[in-house]
């Protein structure tokens, strides 16, 4: 795989404190979404980020991330591709709590988060931001477990995409990518492991599709997210994958 399989970090981390300033809302009637809404007159008037989070779902962290691209200029989305069932925070030193059989299964067997599951969801997001929002481009941010769904419809439906430490991605998916792919990497990252990022930049070189990689020191799997803002360097790695996912599709949507 051109990246592991999500692990016991992909629920560790800090919550960030902040109120969001967007409003939550209901995408194809049927999954949750929270929207986040530029500045009257600096909005870009034909672009929108769909926003496919991390297995923690639609929380804090992610409103308040949405909302720093909204300040840049992108509406932006996130979507529930959890479809109400979200991983809980730090569940490593939850008892009974397994990671797999919550992939497979969901919470008591009744959610799955599958690629039956998910990849209706992201395609009706697409869909949601296209026709009810009017975006003629849709560029995407996937963190963690949601860089796996970004890179699977960076084939026609996402034109340009950014993912941050991905978990879960298969070489073939990286492999069918014909969009522009920015990604950001942790230094310390047992998912997205050095191996893994060269193996990744290998596939890359042969797709042929312009693609960034910015590697990222002193700071670990899930930084781009949940890191501690209290330390200067991880605060300054977080808004930096930020500035990079910004910039990347400044260019190629303009």
């Amino acid at each position: 795989m051109a990246s592991h399989p999500p692990g016991d970090c992909c629920g560790q981390g800090f919550k960030h404190e902040g109120e969001p300033a967007g409003k939550m809302i209901t995408v194809a009637s049927k999954w949750d979404g929270y929207l986040a809404t530029p500045p009257m007159g600096t909005e870009h008037k034909e672009a929108t980020v769909l926003y496919i989070p991390d297995i923690l779902g639609i929380y804090n962290n992610s409103k308040l991330l949405a909302d720093q691209f909204a300040a840049r200029g992108y509406q932006t989305l996130v979507v529930d591709v959890m479809n109400g069932d979200p991983a809980p925070a730090n569940f490593d030193s939850i008892p009974g709590f397994d990671l797999p059989t919550w992939i497979s299964e969901g919470t008591d067997g009744k959610k799955p988060h599958t690629k039956d599951a998910i990849d209706p969801i992201v395609s009706a997001a697409v869909a949601y931001l296209r026709e009810s929002l009017g975006a003629n481009k849709v560029a995407a941010v996937g963190y963690c477990f949601g860089a796996k769904y970004l890179i699977r419809h960076l084939v026609s439906e996402i034109d340009a995409g950014f993912v941050a430490h991905p978990s879960f991605v298969d070489e073939e998916e990286l492999a069918a990518i014909t969009k522009p792919l920015s990604i950001a990497a942790a230094e310390t990252d047992s998912i997205f492991t050095t191996e893994r990022r060269h193996k990744s930049e290998d596939i890359l070189t042969r797709v042929r599709v312009p693609y960034q990689i910015n590697l990222f020191s002193g700071v670990a799997h899930g930084f781009a997210v949940r890191c501690d803002l209290q330390q200067k360097g991880q605060r300054f790695a977080k808004e930096q994958a930020l500035l990079q996912a910004v910039a990347w599709f400044d260019h190629h949507l303009s």
